[in-house]
């Protein structure tokens, strides 16, 4: 029984996807809900399980085809055992009985080999019908494949200087060329639609952390036996952007064509940075969430972004974006919109720095803060008004707990 392997319902936003990676060949054996193949869109990574147990019998769109949705990707033969040739093999190999020997002397050379050599030939890169073995039977030995190793140093050493000089200044100027990614191509047309599209300016504060760098020491041990989840910086930066928002609506809007949206939600992007590229997942509601259940949600999020398990769901809608540079030691920056909203805050490293304090000097954890906003929606105005909101949340965050 033959069995087809097709592209999965693609999102209503998504054109087309990209066949990523096969994890499977034609002629290996899969078992049921094994994931064969990922398909890439400029969202999210889908993963494509094996329907039944059987033998990948062919493979039609290869790693980095362009594919639409319900697509067929190939065929997995169910009455077939691991190690038979399908059909297509077996009608490959009737009409050329001299690579039929080939393939059986390979396959014969291959299980001679104990998996001590077999280690030995991989570490050295080496083809083990490259090399005459002197063992019973022909087998490959430790001392057959130190002579073919010497062997070919020998050869190395003897090769002539002029062919090792042209070769040499080509060895540390090497060019690698690797095509983007769906989500990389994404990421850079939305960035170039920011700027393109919206008339962007920042304002910067700085924001004294040591007021929350207390509470976190002083509660972090009970705080994470109560909750199981650890007490970080972020749940602190959610709750002020939530009030914040609450008190300055222009920010949690946007623009469609000729009118303003104002939100009555508060959906938080997060900008997470995974091997993919930057992805920012919403974390939903966050003015009905306390901070053990946003940090809980930040870190489910993060997981999910850095195993490539994120949903598109996940991924749309936000009204406001944190992104914090300040984990790779950024002191600052200004970032850039993420459309269609209005305006997304910049935290940064925190770094002990000479502050003046009631006439004295005084060392201070401090961090700078940066707004990013579409001047076409938001004013001076409120753009600095909601900078300093925040900034006085962070330094007295007893405010958050009695909403003043």
């Amino acid at each position: 029984m033959t069995i087809e392997i097709l592209v999965p319902d693609l999102p209503e936003s998504v054109a087309d996807a990209t066949v990523a990676i096969w994890h499977k060949k034609p002629g290996d054996a899969v078992t049921r809900d094994e994931v064969l193949v990922d398909i890439e869109t400029d969202k999210v990574v889908l993963e494509v399980p094996s329907a039944a147990d059987g033998v990948l019998e062919s493979i039609l769109e290869e790693d980095g085809a362009t594919v639409l949705s319900k697509q067929l990707l190939g065929r997995i033969v169910t009455d077939v055992v691991a190690g038979e040739p399908t059909k297509e093999k077996a009608e490959g190999q009737e009409s050329s009985p001299d690579k039929r020997h080939k393939a059986n002397l390979s396959e014969e050379s291959n299980d001679a080999l104990t998996p001590a050599i077999r280690r030995l030939l991989a570490e050295h890169d080496l083809d083990a019908t490259a090399i005459t073995g002197s063992g019973v039977g022909g087998r490959i030995t430790r001392e057959d494949v130190d002579a073919h190793l010497a062997q070919v140093k020998a050869q190395a050493k003897t090769a002539p200087v002029a062919e090792q000089a042209d070769l040499a200044p080509v060895s540390h100027r090497s060019e690698k060329r690797v095509p983007m990614t769906r989500l990389r191509k994404r990421v850079a047309e939305r960035l170039l639609e920011a700027k393109n599209s919206t008339a962007m300016l920042t304002t910067f504060n700085e924001v004294n952390m040591k007021p929350i760098m207390e509470i976190r020491k002083q509660y972090q041990e009970t705080f994470e036996k109560r909750h199981g989840v650890r007490l970080g910086f972020m749940s602190f930066y959610v709750k002020a952007v939530v009030e914040a928002l609450k008190r300055y609506p222009e920010i949690n809007a946007s623009i469609d064509g000729d009118e303003i949206v104002y939100h009555n939600f508060f959906d938080i992007s997060m900008a997470v940075s995974t091997p993919r590229g930057l992805v920012t997942p919403v974390l939903k509601d966050c003015d009905l969430l306390g901070l053990a259940d946003i940090e809980k949600g930040i870190k489910e999020l993060a997981i999910k972004g850095k195993d490539g398990k994120l949903t598109v769901d996940e991924l749309i809608g936000g009204n406001f974006t944190i992104t914090n540079g300040g984990v790779f030691g950024s002191l600052m920056s200004t970032p850039i919109i993420n459309p269609p909203q209005a305006a997304i805050l910049g935290m940064h490293k925190i770094q002990d720095r000479p502050m003046a304090v009631d006439g004295k000097v005084e060392i201070l954890p401090m961090m700078y803060l940066a707004l990013s906003y579409d001047h076409r929606l938001v004013d001076g105005r409120e753009s600095v008004g909601f900078l300093v909101t925040i900034k006085e949340l962070l330094e007295d965050p007893t405010r958050l707990l009695l909403d003043v």
